[in-house]
């Protein structure tokens, strides 16, 4: 398992409203993107939020989703978009989520290193005590 936050020029794992044909890919990723393949996170859980998921480390589990890979030009601008819509702040303490780096695995069998968005250690507590788990980790059909 690969861990870091530089900020490497690596692929988005996408496994919620940012997917294709979700809200959020609508706005912030569609005209954006040169690639999306769907893909799988092993080695997390997903749990239900407030209208969207959170995943959480847990080797037990799996989560479905989306590599996206932005235009070259626009890699800093949809970075900036992504982590303005998580709530992320590298190194802030009170982020909903932490982007950190994670191998996912392609449908057709590649492992790639991708940034990805999990739960921030306080709302994973709060989601392993009383959360509601998405069975078969796949957003599109909880």
């Amino acid at each position: 398992m690969i861990v870091r936050d530089d900020h490497s020029r690596l692929p988005f794992f996408v496994y919620g409203t940012l997917r294709p044909g979700e809200i959020n890919h609508s706005w912030l990723l569609r005209g954006r993107i040169v690639t999306e393949t769907p893909a799988v996170l092993h080695g997390a859980l997903l749990f239900d939020g407030p209208g969207y998921p959170y995943a959480v480390p847990d080797a037990r589990g799996h989560v479905q989703g989306d590599v996206v890979q932005p235009l070259d030009d626009l890699y800093e601008d949809v970075l900036a978009d992504l982590d303005r819509l998580e709530e992320y702040t590298p190194g802030a303490a009170g982020n909903l989520y932490e982007r950190v780096v994670r191998d996912v695995r392609t449908y057709a069998g590649q492992t790639v290193p991708a940034w990805v968005y999990l739960a921030a250690p306080a709302h994973e507590r709060d989601l392993r005590a009383s959360g509601r788990p998405i069975h078969g980790g796949d957003w599109k059909h909880r």
